[in-house]
């Protein structure tokens, strides 16, 4: 038979049985619609909790100076940001360091003793995208207002001063010296030691706190792959003379969910195709099984006209293929 003539046999038997073919091609339509909607669902889930975890600083490593072989404080060299910013998988690198000597103070009329926990530290324009941070109210430091008496205050230290909202006639006092609040912090879930701080623009830190340009604290975000190979490196390219003296923060237990789910996901989307591909060929064979079962006449009168097993064989297995189509279209 010619391959026309074969489809034209094949659908000869969806065409006298108009009922029972659209039937079976619904079913068969509802099962895909089904296993693409469940899929769907299943990978937009996916995407959703990959992006959750993400925000949550699956890539995020902080490097901070730890202690002497004498028990005294540490300190990381100045091109310490410089240096972490050469390894080749990381992709952002920002930092703080702290003004220990200038205290938070909403007033001049505040005893000295009484500093609510808050500290003073300068920071990076990039901090915010280094932490995943977001402004509550006001605006983020700047090239231009990080280089004047300008501050932007953690959630904590705002309520703790008494402080709804930045703009340009609020102030507090930085070390002795009067600072504008330009921006209010939401809470910062990846760097909470910043709940609590009065951050200022590094040059301002240096010219009007006497900073002495020290990081205290290295923000790095680096490739998810590659986030133990960076690891591994931080302390000796922060401080190469002595890296012992150097903390580096073990990846967040995000990275490893993220990987789990990731696994686990992938298990769950092979096993919903393969159940969707078993009930589908099972739904046809049966279908075309009784399909035969009640066409022996029409099966036995093709035999005795010269039809060979092989032709009959490909007028259902046709057959079925086009049922098989147009539900698996339609779905």
């Amino acid at each position: 038979m010619w391959p026309g003539d074969v489809l034209k046999v094949g659908a000869a038997g969806l065409r006298t049985r108009p009922t029972r073919a659209l039937l079976s091609a619904l079913g068969i339509a509802i099962g895909i619609a089904a296993m693409v909607a469940v899929v769907g669902i299943t990978s937009s889930s996916r995407a959703e909790l990959d992006r959750t975890l993400a925000s949550l600083g699956t890539n995020l490593l902080t490097v901070a100076p730890g202690t002497t072989f004498t028990g005294a404080q540490a300190e990381l060299p100045l091109q310490a940001e410089a240096m972490v910013g050469r390894i080749a998988p990381v992709q952002v690198v920002s930092a703080i360091g702290m003004v220990g000597q200038a205290k938070v103070y909403r007033t001049g009329k505040i005893p000295p003793v009484q500093t609510n926990g808050l500290a003073a530290y300068a920071a990076r324009t990039n901090l915010l995208t280094a932490i995943g941070g977001q402004v509550a109210s006001g605006a983020w430091l700047n090239d231009a207002t990080g280089a004047y008496p300008a501050t932007v205050l953690g959630a904590l230290a705002a309520e703790r001063l008494g402080i709804g909202r930045a703009g340009p006639e609020v102030q507090i006092l930085i070390g002795g010296r009067w600072f504008t609040v330009i921006g209010i912090l939401r809470p910062a879930a990846l760097a909470p030691e910043l709940d609590t701080a009065a951050l200022v623009g590094w040059t301002a830190a240096e010219r009007e706190l006497g900073f002495d340009g020290h990081a205290t604290t290295v923000y790095t975000r680096s490739r998810a792959s590659q986030v133990e190979a960076v690891r591994a490196v931080l302390g000796a390219t922060a401080n190469p003379q002595a890296p012992n003296e150097v903390e580096v923060s073990r990846p967040s237990d995000a990275l490893a969910a993220k990987q789990a789910a990731d696994a686990a996901f992938t298990g769950l989307l092979l096993g919903l195709g393969a159940v969707a591909l078993l009930v589908g060929g099972v739904g046809v064979a049966n279908t075309m099984v009784i399909s035969v079962l009640e066409r022996r006449g029409e099966i036995g009168l093709r035999r005795s006209l010269g039809a060979t097993r092989g032709q009959v064989r490909t007028q259902f297995l046709t057959e079925s293929l086009l049922l098989s189509a147009l539900g698996g279209l339609a779905g």
